[in-house]
């Protein structure tokens, strides 16, 4: 009994191994092994900046896509997606480097506090209570939730200001800073040559008495910037302006007409003043030559008369 009981145990072990073996060939998932190598050399932030659910979701993306045109690590930039292309032998697509804009130029001294806050220090939790502790409930509530997001220390709250700053040297464009923020003040843009940027630095989608009496920088939707951009990069949605980085072309026209200061240009070169007019003189009519003085008239000369008497009608003497 014990030798038909360890038989049937071994028959049945057998038959579930080779079920299980057939089971594995048949569903069996295929790696490919490129996934790794390609994982293997992108940063690891797993911050999502890409679109994808971390390194490996890219790393998978990568390797099935056709070419990699669109395709960017934000941390890694350029240098990461060429050891990519090398690895899958595809041609790395060219993308613009973009960079975190804050577009919210309320600071104190603009946007002075109408109450006080004294709840949990979270822009979310704030945001779903209340428009915040002036009369401009669109702009940035200046308690961090960008900065705790963000992985590389490229954002901070200013002291001065209350409003959020970005450093564009340690931005890595990852896009946890623009889910982070409830108000939906910062958005990724096209970082410009030489890192110049042009922008409309509010989203105060009010009328525009009412948006300049909450923040005296606030954009009023004049539609100044509109007509005079003249590339169509501007344009005014919802009492606000809007300028489309994809159209804009650096003139800075926009920034000269802003009755606001609403319109920001980023480190570009100062202007050059205009030189002051030199005053017109008044025109001076040469005088006329002086017509030469007529020459005195010569008097006449009256030469005295001499009688000269003859002998013979001289007197004679008695």
């Amino acid at each position: 009994m014990i030798l038909i009981a360890v038989i049937s145990l071994g028959a049945i072990g057998a038959i579930g191994a080779l079920l299980l073996y057939a089971a594995s060939k048949k569903f069996e998932v295929y790696e490919d092994p490129r996934i790794a190598q390609v994982q293997a050399v992108l940063p690891g932030a797993n911050c999502g900046g890409c679109g994808y659910p971390g390194c490996a979701g890219f790393a998978g993306a990568c390797v099935k896509a056709d070419s990699l045109d669109g395709m960017l690590c934000p941390v890694g930039g350029g240098p990461v997606m060429a050891k990519v292309a090398t690895i899958l032998g595809k041609e790395a697509g060219a993308a613009e480097p973009m960079v975190a804009v804050v577009r919210c130029n309320g600071t104190c001294q603009a946007r002075p506090r109408t109450n006080q806050y004294d709840g949990t220090k979270s822009c979310a939790i704030a945001s779903t209570l209340y428009g915040g502790e002036t009369n401009c409930t669109f702009g940035c509530l200046g308690y961090g939730d960008c900065v705790k997001a963000c992985n590389f220390g490229a954002i901070r709250i200013n002291p001065e200001t209350g409003i959020a700053e970005v450093d564009e040297e340690k931005c890595t464009s990852c896009g946890a800073c623009v889910k982070a923020c409830p108000k939906s003040i910062i958005e990724l843009r096209k970082k410009g040559p030489k890192s110049r940027r042009i922008f409309v630095s509010c989203v105060n989608k009010d009328k525009g008495a009412v948006a300049r009496k909450a923040c005296s920088n606030a954009c009023i939707g004049c539609g100044k910037c509109e007509k005079e951009c003249p590339f169509g990069a501007v344009a005014v949605t919802n009492n606000v302006a809007y300028i489309d980085y994809t159209k804009c072309r650096m003139c800075r026209k926009c920034v000269a007409v802003c009755p606001t200061g609403a319109i920001h240009e980023l480190n570009f070169p100062p202007r050059k003043e205009a030189a002051p007019a030199a005053p017109k003189a008044a025109a001076v009519k040469p005088a006329a030559p002086a017509a030469p003085k007529a020459a005195p008239k010569a008097e006449a000369i009256v030469e005295p008369k001499v009688s000269i008497q003859s002998p013979a009608s001289a007197p004679t003497k008695e």
